[in-house]
């Protein structure tokens, strides 16, 4: 039976904390995607705003309302940068989490191939006894 790799244990705990790190990246890039989609129509609804006053209190209506959506608009910007900055923390926390794995990954990978070297070094050794006793059973014949 070929000896189990020593450190699985802690590699399937730094997959794990690798699977985490992505789900919160994911779930980061999300909220600035989201976000980034309602700037675009909150942009998008002041610029189609209609701008014919009918009268003094049309034409305060619209200042208030484009003033209104103008500041929406800045409190999105502020937002996006904010979840601008919650992306590269989580990239950031995704790129270390992946660093543990890989050391822990070729660490596995050399272990699997001392593994497959000496189960084939064992297995060449059973077919060179069974060469040589087949051998010299021919020769104890002859």
């Amino acid at each position: 039976m070929a000896p189990r790799f020593s450190l699985a244990g802690l590699l399937r705990l730094r997959h794990l904390q690798q699977d985490q790190a992505a789900a919160s990246l994911g779930a980061a890039h999300a909220l600035l995607r989201e976000n980034s989609e309602r700037h675009t129509r909150v942009r998008a609804a002041l610029r189609d705003t209609a701008s014919d006053p009918t009268s003094v209190a049309a034409l305060s209506a619209i200042a208030a309302a484009r003033a209104s959506t103008l500041g929406m608009v800045q409190e999105l910007g502020a937002l996006g940068r904010v979840h601008e900055s919650a992306v590269a923390d989580a990239q950031e926390t995704y790129e270390e989490a992946r660093s543990r794995s890989i050391g822990l990954e070729k660490l596995e990978a050399k272990h699997d191939a001392l593994v497959v070297h000496e189960e084939l070094r064992e297995e060449q050794a059973v077919i060179d006894e069974i060469a040589s006793t087949s051998w010299h059973r021919k020769e104890g014949e002859s």
